[in-house]
């Protein structure tokens, strides 16, 4: 009995603390609540978020504030087209005094990495990126590295100036658990904004909320967080209709897709859907938990045609569509 109101008390602390990031962010960054319910869904599932949005609305200043109230080693690292595969992950130098290589990391070797305006890199930078995201190690020269843990990557992308940048391809954008597009701020928001940064004395300094091993522990919380066969079959459904959306009476998307998602995405919204549940404080899943997340998981993984782009169809579009098609079957 007294283990299991140990149990739930420490289920309480670990909420109220998440609450509490929310909170001391927020005294930096005006809104991007969404922003920061993803970053931290991310970071939770030993995931990484890719980050769109006009320049200026406050996407480095977030991630980098929120390192701090986590009190993670941060690096914020600026992809430029001159980047070089050993900027990013460290290389092998010759030590005059002791007449051997030695080697020097990278600034990869962080808990969490801002890879600023990564399509402004060249393929062999991103692929570097990428395999650490995957592989969680890194080789330099004969020797690899294990990262430290956690390891989160956020990489933010500019849609507006794409002139002299290399888009990331699909199959390296799936790596990435979510695509989550940054929006405007309200009226409200922006007054709030121009206020706190026009006052030069603005006090950016925060309280750390989480350890290293309150992410760990937060983690094997949302592991434990129940979804149900149907819900289950329910997210196979949602990706198969992407894949096959005739099957599934969706006639008019089926012209404009030209690939469905890949199993990543299936994993995805599994864990995503997990962590949204144990932030609202449910041990299970709800149907309204896989719906929240499907957008930021699926947006990136649709492949539309030609004809979708001459249509004007948006990706948002053909995923309001299948979510309203497919049936959640008790």
């Amino acid at each position: 009995m007294d283990e299991s109101i140990s149990t739930l008390d420490k289920k309480r602390e670990y909420q109220d603390k998440i609450k509490n990031v929310f909170s001391e962010v927020g005294k930096v960054v005006v809104g991007q609540e969404a922003m920061i319910n993803r970053l931290l869904i991310g970071l939770f599932t030993q995931s990484h978020i890719l980050l769109e949005g006009v320049p200026g609305i406050a996407k480095t200043l977030t991630v980098s504030t929120l390192a701090k109230v986590l009190h993670l080693d941060f690096q914020r690292i600026q992809f430029t087209p001159d980047l070089l595969p050993a900027d990013l992950i460290g290389t092998m130098i010759y030590n005059q005094k002791l007449a051997k290589f030695e080697v020097k990391q990278g600034p990869i070797f962080a808990n969490m990495i801002l890879a600023d305006e990564i399509n402004r890199s060249p393929a062999k930078v991103q692929s570097a990126l990428l395999e650490a995201m995957q592989e969680k190690q890194v080789t330099i020269g004969e020797t690899t590295f294990q990262l430290d843990r956690p390891f989160l990557v956020l990489a933010t992308q500019n849609p507006v100036d794409q002139e002299g940048t290399y888009p990331l391809p699909e199959a390296q954008v799936d790596r990435f658990m979510m695509k989550v597009y940054v929006d405007y701020p309200t009226k409200e928001q922006e007054l709030e904004v121009m206020r706190r940064i026009s006052n030069m004395t603005f006090d950016y300094t925060v309280n750390t909320v989480l350890t290293k091993e309150d992410v760990f522990a937060i983690r094997n919380e949302i592991n434990k967080v129940t979804i149900s066969e149907s819900l289950e079959k329910y997210i196979v459904e949602i990706v198969y209709a992407t894949r096959d959306p005739k099957s599934y009476g969706l006639n008019r998307e089926a012209e404009y897709i030209q690939f469905g998602v890949s199993p990543r995405a299936t994993i995805n919204l599994n864990l995503a859907s997990k962590a949204i549940a144990y932030f609202e404080g449910r041990d299970y899943v709800l149907p309204e938990d896989i719906k929240e997340v499907a957008p930021d998981v699926l947006n990136h993984r649709i492949i539309l045609n030609y004809e979708a782009e001459a249509d004007n169809i948006k990706t948002h579009q053909i995923i309001d569509s299948i979510l309203s098609k497919i049936p959640i079957n008790n």
